[in-house]
C-alpha cells in the first residue's frame, strides 16, 4: 500500500513537471522569431561593417541609401609592401564589435545606425588584379554609377556618402573622378599621410614608362591634380614625416603646384590637437565639397602596424579621433581608409581596429552633420568633448 501510494505521489509529480516544462517551451516557442533570432554579438554572424544590412549595390541600381560602405580590394599599385586587398575584409572583420544596438556615440550624443540616415555596406567593387589599367576603368565605372544616385532621404537630390575600404591609396583617383562629376567642380582633398602621394611618377626610377606604371599609390593625387579633378589651394596633408626623391625640394615644389597646405606629424607638439583642426578648416572652408582620404600610416607603425609603408613617429589613436571630430563642419563627400595590410598586423589586429574606428568616426560626423542640417531632433551629448 505504502508503494503504491509512492508511485502514486512520483507520477504526479513527474506530470506537474511535464506540464511546467511544456507550458514553459510553447511560452518561447510563442515569442516573435524575429525578436529571438534577429541579433548577434560581437563575434557571430556575416562580417558586414558594424553588423550593416548588406546589399550588391552596384548590381542593383534600384538600392537606395544616405551611407555605404563600399570595399575596393585592390593593391597592384603598390610600390612597397603588398597586401591591401585584405584590407576591406579585415576592417570589416574588426567592426564586428560596432553593433547597431550598440553604437551610440558619446561625443557626437547620436547612434549614427539608429538615426535618420540609411547606412549599407554595399560589398565590393570586384577589381581585377591583373590589369591596372582596367582596374582603374572599373574603379571610376563603379563609383561614378553609385555617386549619380540620389540618397535616400535627399530632398535636392544630393548623391549618397561613400566611405571607401582599401586597397592601396591609388583608389583615391577613381574616387575624385566621381565626386567632380557628381558635384560639378574639382573638390578639396583633406589628405592625411605619412607621405606626400603628390610625387610625378618619374619619381620612381625606371628607364620604361606606360600610363600603368604612372598610375600608383604615390603619384594619383600628382594624376588627379593633372586631370582638373583637386580644388588647388584649398587642401591639406596632415600627418607628414617621411624623405623627399633626391638632393633637394622637388617633392615640395610639385606639391606647391597642387595647392596643398602641409602640416607635419610634429606639428602636433608645436601647435596641438585644435591648432591642427584650426589649420585645416581655416584652409578648405566649410562650404566647399570635400574628399577626407585617410592612409593608415599617418598612425604611428607602433599602434598600426599593418600597412604597407610604415613610418616611425606617427600620431597616436586619439590624436586622430579628436582631429577627425574636430573637421566635423567641413562638408564632406566622400571618404577613404586605405593601405591595411593584415599580413602584416599585430596577432590583436590593432590596424584593422583602429580602420574600424576611423570609419565609425566618419559615418558619426555626416549623420550628424545631415540631422543639425535638417533640424532632425537628437539627444544631447552626455561624454565631455576631448576638443
Amino acid at each position: 500500500m505504502a508503494f503504491s501510494l509512492s508511485l502514486c505521489r512520483g507520477t504526479l509529480i513527474l506530470c506537474c513537471a511535464s506540464l511546467v516544462l511544456s507550458s514553459a517551451a510553447k511560452e518561447t516557442t510563442s515569442q516573435p522569431t524575429q525578436q529571438k533570432w534577429d541579433f548577434d554579438w560581437g563575434y557571430s554572424g556575416i562580417a558586414t561593417f558594424g553588423h550593416l544590412r548588406h546589399e550588391r549595390c552596384l548590381a542593383d541600381p534600384s538600392i537606395s541609401f544616405d551611407i555605404a560602405v563600399l570595399g575596393i580590394p585592390f593593391d597592384t599599385a603598390a610600390s612597397y609592401r603588398p597586401g591591401a586587398r585584405f584590407g576591406p575584409r579585415a576592417i570589416r572583420a574588426a567592426s564586428n564589435r560596432h553593433l547597431p544596438s550598440r553604437g551610440f556615440n558619446p561625443y557626437a550624443g547620436i547612434n549614427p545606425y539608429m538615426s535618420w540616415a540609411q547606412v549599407l555596406d554595399c560589398g565590393d567593387i570586384p577589381v581585377t588584379p591583373f590589369d591596372n589599367e582596367l582596374a582603374l576603368k572599373q574603379m571610376s565605372e563603379a563609383l561614378h554609377e553609385m555617386s549619380e544616385r540620389s540618397a535616400t532621404n535627399s530632398k535636392d537630390g544630393q548623391p549618397p556618402k561613400l566611405i571607401l575600404l582599401g586597397g592601396d591609396h591609388s583608389i583615391a583617383l577613381p574616387a575624385l573622378r566621381a565626386l567632380k562629376s557628381a558635384y560639378g567642380t574639382p573638390i578639396t582633398v583633406v589628405h592625411f599621410d605619412a607621405h606626400l602621394d603628390t610625387l610625378h611618377p618619374s619619381s620612381y626610377p625606371s628607364v620604361w614608362t606606360s600610363f600603368q606604371s604612372d598610375f600608383t599609390h604615390g603619384s594619383m593625387f600628382w594624376l588627379a591634380g593633372k586631370e582638373g579633378l583637386i580644388q588647388n589651394g584649398t587642401s591639406v596633408h596632415a600627418g607628414l614625416r617621411t624623405r623627399l626623391t633626391g638632393a633637394g625640394w622637388d617633392d615640395y615644389q610639385r606639391d606647391d603646384e597642387q595647392g596643398f597646405l602641409r602640416l607635419t606629424t610634429e606639428d602636433i607638439d608645436a601647435i596641438g590637437v585644435q591648432g591642427i583642426v584650426d589649420k585645416i578648416i581655416r584652409r578648405t572652408g566649410t562650404e566647399h565639397p570635400v574628399y577626407l582620404s585617410f592612409d593608415i600610416d599617418v598612425l604611428d607603425p607602433g599602434i598600426a602596424p599593418g600597412t604597407g609603408a610604415p613610418e616611425p613617429g606617427g600620431w597616436t589613436m586619439r590624436e586622430v579621433n579628436r582631429i577627425l571630430r574636430g573637421l566635423r563642419p567641413l562638408n564632406i563627400v566622400g571618404a577613404d581608409i586605405v593601405e591595411v595590410s593584415p599580413a602584416y598586423d599585430d596577432k590583436g589586429e590593432s590596424t584593422a581596429f583602429a580602420a574600424a574606428q576611423i570609419a565609425y568616426e566618419l559615418i558619426t560626423n555626416w549623420v550628424l552633420r545631415g540631422s543639425e542640417e535638417s533640424d532632425i531632433q537628437k539627444p544631447k551629448a552626455t561624454a565631455k568633448s576631448e576638443l
